[in-house]
């Protein structure tokens, strides 16, 4: 069976593996922003060679927190119980900045979002972190 890239990250790197439940909501929400950004970008390369700029105008529709914050309502009915509890921590989280052109309501879903995200990447479960990222984009109409 083929490595994930967190265990290769962690195996080239010597990173230590540390328990998840020591993590802060928006540590998680950090690295789940670079993972699902990963994601759409991906998606988004696969659809075809264009310009850089064109590249970046469909990610940015994606990842921006008001859509972030629309899918992650989207996910409500189908996240489990420690999915739930996740996306809820970092959704309530207190953080000291704020996005630019999102209202607090949107950062602070699109904050759960990531962190979900990031919990799902750090636990290793890739398969339902696209599952999840799969549903919301066909429910939100998301196109890369």
């Amino acid at each position: 069976m083929e490595k994930s890239i967190n265990q290769q990250i962690k195996e080239t790197f010597g990173v230590d593996s540390v328990d998840i439940r020591t993590y802060s909501p928006l540590t998680l929400a950090y690295i789940g922003d670079g993972i699902f950004d990963l994601v759409i970008r991906t998606l988004v390369v696969g659809k075809g060679n264009t310009s850089a700029n064109q590249l970046h105008q469909r990610t940015s529709h994606i990842v921006k927190a008001h859509s972030q914050a629309i899918m992650a309502d989207a996910l409500a009915e189908i996240m489990t119980p420690q999915e739930q509890d996740v996306y809820r921590r970092g959704r309530n989280a207190k953080s000291h900045t704020m996005a630019k052109n999102a209202t607090v309501a949107d950062y602070r879903s699109a904050t759960g979002f990531e962190a979900l995200m990031g919990y799902l990447y750090l636990t290793e479960q890739s398969e339902r972190m696209m599952e999840l990222i799969s549903y919301a984009m066909k429910q939100c109409g998301f196109e890369p």
